[in-house]
């Protein structure tokens, strides 16, 4: 297939071409020098060729969106958006030299660096999800990197709201990172799909290749989109990725929507979880507190800031109890009469001191009462963050019956973002949040045996204890 030569650069008010970055199917990105303030600027800029007012339409509001959401780390900043001269809407970014696409076909990344990235683009997700803006094109190509080497997502080109997703139809795909259901017509987008597209994305680092690509064949559209329509997850090759990113993996892109994890923030749990398993230092979630959080934490310190003289200082109570009772009862030569006469003035200068002593003193009094509770609640919160909170299963219950076990426990009180992990011995575990499993007991096995265990927060609580399940052995025929 012959690729088109990039378009004429636009003259740009402000702006010096530098060279072509890279082209597409609807527009070209060049490299600009912007003029002030001084610095390199990518520009992408629609041909001339598809601009319509429904394309017109998807660039602004592709501008609209990456505006409100660019403020996040890990989204692509934009600085402007406007026309050309020649009539071509462009739209004004932060520069990013380095993409992931070359990089992880020539040398998959280390594990701990595509759980570091999984994190962060996948709180970018979680972020434009709470703004109701689905992606709809999550891939290793739309992963850029900042000079500073922090992952950053770029091109909503065709992204929509979630409530519009239903009813939208898809105007442009990316076949090895869609889901089946978007493959097959059924959704032009959802949560469920956003987070398929996450984790063929983190595979396609750590594997060299997209998820359903066959290494040595042409791998056409037609025959990947059969190869994902089935789903059938290939492991990744590779010994330095452990069994748990495989489960969260396989799980993200199960082929059906419901078993996949329910949200982003799920997926980026137990991202932290394998990050924990590995002792690697957990990579923090970037996603903003809700407005009424940002409210409450406002209010509760203006409630608990105290201005002027009452101001104690811990370790210091008594000297500036002293140093303001000394300022209060300091009395000026402004305090006496214009007469000269200082004796009403003086006793009226101790009363009225008197007075402001004793409001002093209760002042003082509450002040202490506030820091006491404030330190007892201080105290509380460490004790509860540093003790063993997470809630252990116990009393599995298990049934065999035709080649299979069903084991079922009660909710030991899971948390929302809480998980099970269910390991069967001398097989796979898996990640789940439902109170029941089904195992495979086909074979000559004489018993199945499983432990389930609560994640909380990219932490592992305590096992439950094995529960083994013995099992009739087939009868011959």
């Amino acid at each position: 297939m012959t690729r088109r030569l990039p378009s004429t650069p636009p003259v740009l008010p402000g702006f010096s071409y530098v060279h072509v970055l890279g082209s597409g199917g609807f527009a070209d990105v060049f490299l600009y020098e912007q003029s002030m303030p001084r610095r390199q600027v990518a520009v992408k800029v629609l041909l001339s060729e598809v601009v319509n007012d429904q394309v017109r339409q998807m660039f602004q509001a592709e501008a609209n969106l990456m505006a409100q959401l660019s403020s996040h780390p890990s989204i692509l900043t934009v600085y402007q958006a406007s026309v050309s001269s020649d009539g071509r809407p462009y739209l004004v970014m932060e520069y990013c030299s380095a993409t992931l696409t070359t990089r992880y076909r020539a040398d998959p990344l280390p594990v701990s660096e595509v759980l570091q990235i999984g994190v962060k683009i996948a709180s970018a997700v979680e972020t434009a999800h709470r703004a109701g803006v689905l992606h709809r094109d999550i891939k290793p190509s739309n992963i850029l990197m900042t000079a500073y080497g922090h992952p950053v997502l770029s091109d909503f080109g065709i992204a929509a709201t979630l409530g519009e997703a239903e009813t939208t139809e898809a105007v442009g795909l990316s076949i090895p990172w869609s889901a089946p259901e978007v493959l097959q017509d059924d959704v032009s987008g959802s949560v469920a799909s956003e987070i398929w597209s996450l984790g063929a994305t983190l595979y396609s680092l750590l594997a060299g290749r997209s998820p359903f690509e066959v290494p040595g064949t042409e791998n056409t559209a037609a025959e990947l989109m059969a190869r994902i329509s089935k789903a059938r997850y290939e492991p990744i090759r590779r010994a330095d990725v452990p069994e748990r990113l495989e489960l969260v993996l396989s799980r993200a892109m199960s082929r059906r929507p419901e078993n996949r994890q329910r949200s982003v923030l799920d997926f980026i749990r137990e991202l932290q979880a394998v990050e924990a398993e590995l002792d690697l230092p957990q990579t923090p979630i970037e996603v903003a507190m809700d407005d009424w959080a940002i409210a409450t934490a406002v209010d509760l310190e203006e409630r608990t800031r105290i201005s002027g003289a009452n101001v104690v200082s811990a370790g210091t109570g008594r000297r500036t109890r002293k140093q303001a009772a000394a300022r209060t009862m300091t009395v000026t030569p402004s305090s006496f009469g214009r007469s000269g006469s200082t004796g009403g003035a003086d006793a009226s200068g101790r009363a009225a001191a008197d007075r402001r002593s004793r409001r002093l003193v209760w002042a003082m009094l509450a002040i202490s009462v506030v820091v006491l509770g404030l330190a007892v609640t201080a105290t509380i919160a460490i004790v509860r963050s540093t003790s063993s909170d997470i809630p252990t299963v116990s009393n599995i219950a298990g049934q065999a019956s035709d080649g299979s076990v069903d084991f079922s426990w009660e909710d030991p009180g899971l948390r929302t973002g809480d998980n099970y992990v269910v390991s069967v011995t001398g097989g796979e575990s898996s990640i789940q949040h439902d109170t029941s499993f089904r195992a495979d007991a086909a074979g000559d096995v004489e018993s199945v045996c499983i432990t389930v265990t609560v994640t909380r927060e990219g932490r592992t609580g305590t096992p439950s204890s094995e529960k083994c399940v013995a099992v009739e052995p087939a009868a011959s025929p």
